[in-house]
């Protein structure tokens, strides 16, 4: 089912095979994904091909300085018919949630999808309201050089288990691109090859892969070397840690397997670390590679080999 969901998203998603393996790796790891990159390279084509391929409620949110938290959570209006008050929907009451250019939105408006990523509910005059399920957040944004935007802060940041980063299709992809847009192979032909019901049966059937102590040890080893190493601000939090072992079993479940191998930490290290890392201002004016000092320390890392 997997490998049938894979290539057909591949069909209408011209992309590396690695995107597609992160995306469902969060998508059966129960987490969040966050995808950056210039526009028109397909991060919203990306969000829209999983919701169709899966039959899950979708739903999208272009955020603007202007977008109010009511927009993400919902609110409540007075019904004058009844005398009370009733509950519309906001944006987050749907399986997947595409948040459109999150960092173009103020603070206030992004923390609003704090409690539906961490809690899977959120709560709008008191009154608490569960998300359906499965419940997944894939936000895009633009890089920050752009106009107009504002930096996630890190409790934000902390909430997407993965970050990946879109470049600019090579020839090859980009041919298939727009064939793929010439002969009508557009989103809105896409037919579903899952259910929700399946995705949720495979997440259960996913927290069975088996995962070791020392496994879960390794994955803290090289998050307590990310709190030592000088040119970051700050490490990965403990909660890095849970997501980069859920992640790995995730991994090692896409692949055929019921229980995780250091290679798989080490595979999806870079996802789950890398967005929760901040340079010093030194390490910046020396003109340091963030990625290339977080692999030196997951190659560093020792390996169990038990």
């Amino acid at each position: 089912m997997i490998a049938k969901l894979k290539k057909h998203i591949a069909e209408y998603f011209v992309g590396k095979e690695e995107t597609i393996d992160n995306l469902l790796i969060c998508l059966f790891a129960g987490g969040h994904i966050l995808l950056e990159g210039i526009p028109g390279v397909g991060k919203t084509t990306l969000a829209s091909v999983l919701a169709r391929s899966v039959r899950c409620d979708f739903g999208r949110i272009q955020f603007t300085p202007d977008t109010l938290p009511t927009d993400v959570t919902g609110t409540e209006i007075f019904n004058m018919k009844t005398g009370e008050f009733e509950y519309r929907e906001g944006a987050v009451m749907h399986q997947i949630v595409l948040a459109d250019e999150i960092n173009r939105t103020s603070p206030k408006t992004q923390a609003s999808l704090l409690e539906a990523m961490a809690e899977q509910q959120t709560t709008v005059n008191g009154v608490i309201h569960p998300l359906p399920q499965p419940f997944m957040v894939i936000a895009t944004q633009n890089p920050a050089s752009f106009m107009g935007t504002y930096p996630l802060p890190e409790a934000q940041i902390d909430r997407f288990m993965m970050k990946i980063t879109l470049d600019y299709p090579d020839e090859s992809e980009e041919l298939r691109m727009t064939k793929n847009m010439l002969g009508g192979k557009t989103v809105e032909t896409i037919e579903s090859v899952m259910t929700a019901e399946d995705i949720i049966t495979l997440k259960e059937q996913s927290e069975k892969v088996a995962v070791k102590d020392n496994v879960i040890l390794y994955a803290r080893n090289i998050a307590e070397m990310t709190r030592t190493e000088k040119r970051f601000v700050l490490g990965a939090s403990p909660r890095a840690v849970t997501q980069l072992v859920m992640a790995s079993r995730a991994r090692a479940f896409i692949e055929g397997r019921d229980f995780v191998k250091p290679d798989d930490v080490k595979a999806t290290a870079p996802f789950v670390l890398g967005h929760r890392l901040t340079l010093t201002s030194e390490a910046k004016i020396a003109k340091e590679n963030k990625d290339e000092i977080l692999m030196k320390l997951v190659n560093k890392a020792k390996v169990p080999l038990e």
